[in-house]
């Protein structure tokens, strides 16, 4: 997940007392007596942003194999820009409705893109503050998926926790997410305010290890010792590491030794707009195809 995309509360802080949800397709809440159908317009159409804005994907791939097990939709402008130029007019005001967005675009492309057909599963961000109650604010996300015909078991939702954040709230969500059949990720370990607290109450399907943590770690010793524990801890819990943020051979060959199988960064695939990338066989094949002990194949809960 690219720095700033998660932020301050949304319209879940707005509404701070109990919510009584309506069984309707169009999400409509009451709040002691009051309907909020402004907070809630983002379910309907999810079109209220104002900025326009796309989506590039960057692959997710297994080492050992050279299969792509995911592609992560990251935003874009209208015309590719960075990611800074949607993410600089996010404010607390717009914040829900651009996450419901991301989510129907990040869909709508990868069906468009036929990555289904791929066998990939396609990893979508979101802000643990812009969702008041995951129960209704996922009715759109399946409403998409529902009307495209994307596999729900395909979706993994990430998030980072760059931010202070309401523990409760995101195990709420995490949970729910799960009963629903989507995989959960937990973005940027090592680096967010929860770190193990959170993760001592929610081990997720999979957690993408810092790039920071990457960044040199076949020169920096202590980098590989932290990443080493990490990854046998995450092995123990059942759960399957991403290593993201790769750039040079010589990382991807570290994280290889160390028994690392999934890998996202340039090394392998940069970002494509509107496009899916094709991993670089060949900086895979320099990475070896040894069999490493910490793969999804320890991991029940996934599936490629």
């Amino acid at each position: 997940m690219e720095a700033g995309v998660a932020g301050a509360a949304g319209c879940r802080r707005r509404a701070k007392p109990r919510f009584i949800f309506r069984d309707d397709p169009w999400c409509l809440v009451q709040v002691r007596g009051m309907t909020m159908s402004k907070a809630c317009s983002g379910c309907r159409d999810g079109q209220d942003f104002e900025t326009p804005f796309s989506m590039a994907f960057q692959p997710i791939v297994k080492l050992s194999s050279g299969e792509v097990f995911a592609h992560e939709a990251l935003a874009r402008g209208a015309e590719g820009q960075g990611a800074g130029t949607v993410l600089s007019t996010i404010s607390d005001q717009n914040r829900y409705v651009f996450d419901q967005q991301c989510r129907v675009k990040a869909i709508e492309l990868a069906t468009t893109l036929d990555l289904p057909q791929g066998g990939a599963n396609l990893s979508i961000n979101f802000m643990p503050n812009a969702v008041y109650e995951p129960r209704a604010c996922i009715r759109l996300t399946l409403a998409t998926a529902m009307r495209t015909g994307f596999p729900l078991n395909r979706l993994i939702f990430e998030f980072t926790e760059n931010e202070q954040l309401d523990i409760q709230h995101v195990l709420n969500i995490l949970r729910t997410y799960r009963a629903m059949g989507f995989k959960t990720a937990i973005d940027d370990f090592g680096a967010g305010y929860a770190g193990l607290n959170l993760f001592a109450k929610y081990q997720p399907d999979i957690v993408k290890l810092d790039m920071d943590l990457i960044r040199d770690i076949d020169s920096d010793r202590g980098k590989r010792v932290i990443v080493s524990n990490l990854l046998r801890m995450l092995t123990e819990l059942e759960i399957f590491a991403v290593c993201e943020g790769v750039e040079t051979m010589d990382e991807l060959s570290a994280l290889r030794d160390l028994g690392v199988d999934y890998v996202q960064g340039y090394v392998i695939a940069k970002p494509v707009f509107e496009g899916l990338a094709a991993p670089d066989v060949g900086a895979i094949i320099a990475a070896g195809t040894t069999s490493p002990h910490h793969s999804v194949d320890s991991a029940p809960r996934i599936s490629a």
